[in-house]
């Protein structure tokens, strides 16, 4: 009997859907020793079993803009993955993140009879609520990262339920900032401010400049202080070392690849919005948050009404209130982040609040992401006979 074989069909965009995913398929393969899974990953899920049609990576391309060179590729490989879907007739899809080619593919296969499941819910909650329609019509269930979705959803009519953030027990507070700071090779004793400006090139682009012209007015109002920033890639390395042409009085140190360890160096983050605001809850440090899109990107956005008026900084969703500075678009300039920052160097007191506030969300988001997503989907797979 299928009971004891399912196939499951899975789609993962990047490096963190290809973890969530490797984690899913663990916990499924506890289930199901004999199971099928198939689809796209990334490395993490190749390595769990995944029978990879296309890597992840094919589906790595971001931006309102900046997607429409691959489109024509991305729909052909959408059309080829659907058929082979149709054909391999899974228990269950799951989707995980990639909202903009995994919602429209879960539609087709839902219409087909195929149990769909949405892993991470899209922002629908901070952007585009009206996508929420969409989101109804493709997924049977969506596996939501945060506490506060199966509520929102529950308004619409979505059936949702809450695993966990795998952040949450991957990260440790880390309150020990000078020994991050020697393993980053800087002055242990020195007050530091840490710069993350995000991980794709388009982010850094437009947050270069405004974090390194804080820099330079907070090193000339406070001599002692020591700057370090996170990059992702030598991509991300190059527009950045660009930026820093011409502000040599900034004298940031540039680290690859361990942006956590950069977060627990700082006594204050300005952190690019998004996951890394998160990361820095979780790690523990005061942070202040920048967001900026292109122009055109930016006045699309407002006429079609995708930016709603609400926190954006993950902590602030979470909590419900403003804990953190929010620096939108012309917002996030050198002289704001650089009073911001100055904000929590110059009292301690909310400093050591806020860190209170950020261990109690800690606690809320701690749960086994992987096995209650497991639990989730393997629930779908045996209603109504469908395993």
């Amino acid at each position: 009997m299928a009971a004891h074989t399912p196939t499951i069909a899975l789609v993962a965009g990047e490096s963190s859907g290809d973890q969530l995913g490797a984690a899913l398929v663990e916990g499924l393969r506890e289930r199901y020793p004999g199971a099928r899974f198939c689809g796209i990953g990334g490395q993490r899920m190749q390595a769990a079993g995944v029978e990879a049609w296309w890597d992840s990576e094919e589906l790595a391309v971001m931006g309102l803009f900046e997607v429409l060179g691959h489109l024509p590729r991305l729909l052909r490989l959408r059309r080829e993955l659907r058929r082979r879907l149709l054909a391999a007739e899974p228990d269950v899809f799951v989707g995980i993140d990639a909202p903009d080619f995994n919602l429209g593919l879960e539609i087709k296969l839902r219409r087909a009879g195929i149990r769909t499941v949405h892993y991470v819910s899209p922002t629908v909650w901070a952007w585009r609520e009206g996508r929420v329609r969409k989101i109804r019509r493709a997924a049977d269930l969506v596996l939501c990262l945060f506490p506060f979705e199966p509520d929102f959803y529950a308004g619409h009519g979505v059936s949702a339920t809450y695993v966990g953030h795998p952040m949450a027990t991957q990260i440790e507070p880390d309150h020990d900032a000078g020994a991050a700071r020697a393993a980053l090779g800087l002055n242990p004793e020195a007050t530091t401010v840490a710069l993350l400006p995000g991980s794709r090139a388009s982010e850094v682009e437009l947050l270069a400049e405004p974090m390194i012209g804080a820099a330079t007015l907070l090193r000339e109002r406070r001599p002692g202080l020591q700057f370090v920033s996170a990059m992702a890639n030598d991509r991300t390395q190059a527009i950045f070392e660009r930026a820093l042409q011409g502000s040599e009085r900034a004298k940031v140190t540039l680290i690859q690849n361990r942006p956590r360890q950069v977060m627990a160096a700082a006594d204050v983050v300005l952190c690019a919005s998004g996951t890394a605001t998160l990361e820095t809850m979780l790690v523990n440090r005061p942070m202040v948050m920048a967001y900026r899109l292109t122009l055109p990107t930016y006045l699309m956005a407002k006429h079609l009404k995708l930016i709603r008026p609400q926190h954006f900084a993950l902590p602030n969703i979470l909590a419900g209130e403003a804990l953190v500075p929010e620096l939108m678009q012309d917002e996030a300039n050198a002289e704001a982040l650089a009073r911001e920052a100055s904000r929590w160097l110059d009292n301690p007191e909310e400093a050591t609040t806020l860190r209170r506030r950020f261990d109690e969300l800690h606690q809320r988001l701690r749960r086994d992401a992987g096995e209650g997503a497991a639990a989730a989907v393997a629930d779908l797979v045996s209603r109504d006979g469908a395993a």
